[in-house]
């Protein structure tokens, strides 16, 4: 998903940076891709909430009870937490970049 959305800006930058205009397809085409990044910018944000969640009431848990393996298992959500923090913030930032790229394809 990171190349795809990577390439794709850097792509759209192009066209925007070419003297051609731009035609109504180009611009529905970006709105289509504005729409699926936005479905999975939703979803990853789901997870990472979900994840973060259990990551702290399995700490919670594992506190109260003293329980080693609630505290791993909390550890082992951490861990996945991070890289899911990592991507949501890759979305976001792309999705922001392209309501920005069509403002511009429609000035074109």
């Amino acid at each position: 998903m990171k190349e795809r959305i990577l390439n794709y800006i850097k792509e759209t930058d192009k066209i925007i940076n070419k003297k051609e205009n731009i035609t109504k397809e180009r611009i529905n085409y970006h709105l289509i891709q504005i729409q699926q990044f936005q479905h999975e910018r939703l979803i990853h944000l789901i997870v990472t909430v979900f994840v973060g969640t259990l990551a702290i009431l399995f700490l919670l848990f594992g506190l109260l009870t003293e329980n080693i393996g609630l505290l791993i298992v909390c550890f082992g959500l951490l861990f996945l937490f991070i890289p899911y923090i990592l991507h949501y913030y890759l979305l976001e930032n792309n999705v922001q970049k392209m309501y920005y790229q069509y403002d511009k394809l429609i000035q074109k």
